[in-house]
């Protein structure tokens, strides 16, 4: 152990002395947790080997990845548009586009593009690192896709890819693009770019884009119009401000402005230049011929399902391919033309008469059961007027509103103002001009059509007449918010332009299209199971099926409340002063409702059967200038209402489209008292004021005769107490008396007969009250 001790110490002397012989002290080992943590050296080799491997990839990649023929994938086919028995409506989708070289387009228009799409592309590679790492990080942070590529790349998806969101193909595009960006010179990628890029109405190119938007070359385009185009390029359809919504062509001038900003802000466009520009005038749609008739109503209207719901992009849609089967039943498209033509178009003659000019009919015809639309009329020729009548949203829905307060008060168990639980006998104070109980503020106030006073009358009979003294009240008893809920419900769209809950509500303010209105009454018709109408049955690209969103259905409201409304619009058809009398004609059982909009600008009238549900509305559009103006006139008659024309429109249409299948009756509503009792209140009140009388009605004719004979009968009884009995005039283009049967099981008031005028006024308050300030400035709208 010694003779141990005595080596150890000597080789740690030789050690210590530093002496050239003695050998280096070993590296202590690395233990516990510390053997986990790599060397530099380990780093260093690592980080070297990854480098490698990424450079020795990447390369492999741009060797492997071949650019397509650019010509093949770039060049758009045709679309096949089909009836649902599969025959062909039209074909569409040739592909519009002239290429240009870059010197064809004006400078002004090249740097738009850039200043919207790329503004450091003359000095930038094929991708931009950066720009994708951002859009990366802000897709990942739930801030939607972000963008992120260059023009090269967008060139390049637009060529040799497709517009498809995955790894696969965002890989394949980075490598493209670095070899295109080596191949070609950035006037000619450029060059590219605007020639395969889509702008909307079918144009592909700038050239295509410059005549559609503005008719003139490429090379003629300013700085204002170029900047229009170079925003289209964000959202084409969208973007459109000839088609836009209100919120689409605010997004649209948003966007121009930050386009010229950008110009400026690159030195493409000088500031002075900039601040005197104004936005451009754009053009009108110009269809294509191939879309004349209703063909490209159908196409627009299934276009907009299809882009709406997801289904294809527009970009993609619009390179073709597709085939496309519509819910279009061809008979019945057909049966709804022909009856627009012989009740409308045939009787109208806009050179002796201009304001039969100012009439543009839309309809749509649904299947209450699946949702199906299987007929639409979009107005006289797509190639003449391109605007949709069926689907536009920017006129009054008028009283066909009120069945949708009859379902809200009946579902949520409204109750007057007394504290009776609101029914069909329940009766209220029909005098126009009555200011509505139970409001906030200064009380809201609405005139009756004519400002005739219907006095004492039940629910039912305030329906028949469209009285709106009574539905104002009404919806105030119900809840407003649940009358707009109720709306919702049943199928309006949520964003519907005026749906807000104010007083004047009930009466129609808002402005749905006569789809949304179809698919409202389909609500009702279909035991308050609602099914928003669809109109693409399948979707094919060679022979690929592409999937289509399910056709949701859901209890919106009890089928008893269906059952009972469906009850109380019969009695507009078929009771004694309905105003929808005309649509008797058909023969069979028929709830509906007319309405007749504020100043006569738009009138309506949405009718169905157990079968069928059909939405007919008229519009008072100038032809020069697009503004709203009265129906007035039209057909050389004084006043308009939605008993007229639409509900003659609608019988023609649905005599055919019903011909030959069994009559079938609604189903009974769970109130089927016919006991004929009254709803009465229990305390006093006030008398109604007595009805006026005005110029005699006026009508085009129809299938249907007015009966003759004694008037309306008016219960006793009023809202409030104070019973009293009084003479009703009847609502515009009524008749003076008409059949007193009615459906079996629904509940029937009990009259007492009076004497009843038989004339009616025609002339309507030119202003309504939207609100509860009492003011007489809105829109709100008046029966019909």
């Amino acid at each position: 152990m010694a003779g141990a001790a005595v080596r150890s110490g000597g080789s740690g002397g030789s050690g210590g002395s530093g002496g050239s012989g003695g050998k280096k002290a070993r590296r202590p080992k690395r233990t516990g947790w510390r053997r986990l943590i790599p060397t530099w050296r380990m780093t260093l080799l690592g980080f070297a080997s990854a480098l490698l491997l990424g450079v020795g990839l990447f390369a492999l990649g741009v060797a492997l990845v071949k650019v397509p023929d650019a010509h093949a994938a770039a060049t758009a086919q045709s679309n096949t548009w089909l009836y649902a028995d599969g025959s062909v409506i039209t074909r569409t989708g040739q592909t519009n586009r002239q290429n240009v070289t870059l010197d064809k387009v004006s400078p002004a228009a090249q740097h738009a593009a850039l200043a919207a799409e790329d503004r450091n592309f003359y000095n930038e590679g094929a991708v931009n690192v950066q720009g994708l790492l951002r859009a990366a990080v802000n897709t990942a942070k739930g801030e939607g896709t972000q963008g992120g590529s260059t023009i090269t790349q967008q060139y390049v998806k637009n060529t040799y890819l497709n517009q498809k969101q995955s790894v696969t193909r965002k890989v394949k595009e980075l490598f493209i693009a670095i070899k295109v960006d080596a191949t070609e010179s950035k006037d000619e990628i450029l060059s590219g770019y605007l020639n395969t890029s889509y702008y909307g109405r079918g144009a592909y190119g700038i050239q295509a884009a410059a005549q559609a938007y503005f008719g003139i070359d490429a090379s003629a385009l300013n700085a204002a119009q170029g900047a229009y185009l170079a925003t289209l390029l964000n959202a084409p359809s969208a973007y459109d401000v000839a088609t836009a919504t209100a919120a689409g062509k605010q997004n649209a001038v948003n966007r121009w402005n930050y386009v010229l900003d950008g110009m400026v802000k690159e030195g493409w466009l000088p500031a002075e230049e900039r601040a005197a520009t104004t936005f451009p005038d754009v053009r009108d749609p110009q269809p294509n011929p191939g879309l004349s008739g209703q063909a490209g109503y159908l196409v627009n209207a299934a276009t907009q399902y299809l882009t709406s719901n997801g289904v294809i992009s527009e970009t993609e849609l619009a390179k073709g391919g597709y085939t496309v089967k519509l819910s279009i039943d061809p008979g019945r498209q057909q049966a709804l033309q022909d009856s627009v033509q012989a009740q409308l178009h045939d009787t109208l003659n806009p050179d002796k008469r201009k304001k039969d000019a100012a009439a543009q009919a839309g309809a749509v015809s649904v299947d209450p059961k699946s949702g199906a639309i299987v007929a639409l009329y979009g107005g006289v020729d797509y190639v003449k007027h391109y605007v949709d009548n069926a689907t536009r949203r920017d006129y009054q829905a008028g009283s066909t509103f009120k069945a949708i307060a009859l379902a809200a008060a009946f579902e949520n168990g409204a109750k007057t103002q007394d504290g009776r639980t609101v029914t069909p006998r329940t009766v209220y104070d029909g005098t126009s001009g009555r200011k509505v109980r139970g409001g906030k503020g200064t009380p809201y106030a609405p005139p009756n059509e004519g400002d005739v006073s219907y006095g004492q009358i039940t629910l039912q009979q305030a329906i028949d007449k469209s009285v709106n003294s009574v539905f104002a009240q009404l919806a105030q008893d119900t809840g407003l918010q649940k009358v707009k809920d109720t709306g919702i419900a049943l199928g309006l769209p949520g964003n519907t332009p005026g749906l807000d809950p104010v007083p004047s509500i009930p009466l129609g303010a808002a402005t749905p299209s006569v789809l949304d209105m179809a698919g409202v009454y389909a609500t009702l018709d279909n035991g308050g199971k609602q099914i928003t109408p669809w109109l693409v049955q399948s979707v094919d690209r060679e022979g690929e099926a592409v999937p289509l969103p399910a056709h949701k259905t859901t209890q919106a409201i009890s089928a008893d409340t269906a059952n009972q409304v469906t009850s109380m619009l019969q009695g507009v058809v078929s009771d004694p002063g309905g105003t929808g009398w005309r649509a008797k004609g058909l023969g069979r059982p028929v709830a509906g409702k007319t309405g007749t909009t504020d100043d006569q600008k738009s009138v309506w009238f949405v009718g169905y059967t157990p079968e069928l549900v059909t939405s007919v509305a008229l519009f008072g559009q100038d032809p020069g200038s697009g503004a709203q103006v009265s129906l007035s006139g039209v057909g050389g008659i004084d006043g308009a209402a939605g008993g007229q024309y639409p509900a003659q429109i609608w019988t023609g249409y649905m005599k055919a489209a019903l011909k030959g299948q069994p009559v079938t009756d609604f189903p009974t509503p769970a109130d089927g008292d016919s006991s004929g009792a009254t709803d009465l209140p229990t305390a006093p009140g006030t008398p109604s004021g007595t009805p006026s009388t005005g110029a005699p009605t006026g009508g085009p004719s129809s299938g249907a005769t007015p009966p003759s004979g004694s008037g309306q009968n008016t219960p006793t009884g009023g809202t409030g107490g104070g019973a009293t009995t009084v003479p009703t005039a009847p609502a515009t283009d009524q008749p003076t008396s008409t059949p007193t049967s009615r459906p079996t099981g629904r509940p029937t008031p009990r009259p007492t007969p009076t004497p009843q005028p038989t004339t009616s006024p025609t002339t309507q308050p030119t202003t309504q009250p939207t609100g509860g300030t009492g003011s007489l400035t809105g829109a709100g709208a008046s029966t019909g």
